[in-house]
């Protein structure tokens, strides 16, 4: 520019107008220049300011982006606590339902099982008691049997006593039918010694009938005596074997009401043990591993790089 005016106040020769009209354009070239550049420092700036607001927003935002991050850790930090609180709560409670399940249980079973000694116990003595019950009736009948016995053996010694007076009676009538008929067809004289010898004849028959008489007599008590006692004897035996079947029958009852007891404590602790074993399952199913929140907030928000 300088160059250029020292040029023109060299140039002496130039005419006016046309020194004008060079100043005229240089002013138009020098105005389309600060033009120019105004436009591009406008430019320069724009950019400038430009790229300063998108710094100002990508710090603004990595910023945001680290509060949320932060905020984001705290909430799983604060919930993977709370499960953890939650899932060890559920645990201590399983294991104390657990435990109250099976002393419920052992305590239920225990009882049952007292009880069912006791209604056997009270069983085996109500069934002795019946036992010494039927003993001592059939031994009051027995004693009144025995008792019953002189006064039966005395009828029936009664009735063979009529039954050798009767003997006694039909004999005594056949020698008075026969003396009258010695003494009729006989000689006087022989009449005595007929009538001795049917004396005689008469006594020895009546002792033989009379020696019949006791031994029928000592027979027959012989024979109710032997008899009571074998009847006796027999009734006890019998009354012995039904009291044992009875026991015995007893006995098995009770055995199979202790086994079926004890199989239905097995079955019952087997249900309790699948039950509290599917609910530990189901509850260690249940526990959601924590969130890893360094690994899902390890990569920070893109953002796009400031332009240079």
């Amino acid at each position: 520019m300088n160059l250029k005016n020292q040029e023109m106040n060299e140039d002496h020769s130039t005419p006016k107008k046309e020194k004008q009209e060079r100043i005229s354009k240089h002013k138009e070239n020098l105005q389309h220049t600060q033009a120019e550049e105004e436009a591009q420092l406008l430019s320069q700036q724009r950019l400038y300011y430009e790229k300063n607001c998108r710094l100002f927003k990508r710090k603004i935002m990595i910023k945001r982006h680290e509060v949320e991050q932060q905020h984001i850790r705290e909430e799983l930090n604060k919930k993977r606590t709370q499960k953890e609180m939650e899932h060890a709560m559920l645990i201590r409670h399983d294991e104390s339902t657990r435990e109250l399940e099976y002393r419920q249980l052992h305590m239920l079973q225990k009882l049952r099982m007292d009880l069912i000694r006791l209604q056997h116990q009270t069983e085996l003595e109500n069934q002795l008691e019946y036992n010494k019950r039927r003993e001592r009736e059939l031994h009051r009948k027995h004693v009144m049997e025995l008792r019953q016995q002189p006064k039966n053996l005395k009828v029936m010694e009664m009735q063979i006593k009529k039954q050798f007076q009767d003997t006694c009676k039909v004999q005594t009538k056949q020698y008075k039918a026969l003396k009258n008929h010695q003494l009729e067809v006989s000689p006087k004289c022989e009449h005595k010694t007929i009538l001795k010898s049917l004396k005689d004849e008469q006594t020895r028959k009546l002792a033989i009938l009379a020696e019949q008489y006791e031994q029928s007599i000592n027979e027959m008590m012989a024979s109710q005596a032997l008899r009571l006692d074998e009847a006796q004897e027999a009734e006890c035996q019998a009354l012995r074997q039904q009291l044992q079947q009875e026991m015995e029958l007893l006995n098995a009852y009770q055995s199979k009401i202790k086994m079926q007891t004890e199989a239905q404590h097995e079955r019952e602790l087997q249900k309790l043990e699948q039950r509290v074993s599917l609910r530990r399952a189901h509850l260690e199913q249940k526990d959601i591993v924590p969130v890893n929140c360094t690994k899902i907030l390890s990569h920070p928000l893109e953002i796009c790089p400031p332009e240079v």
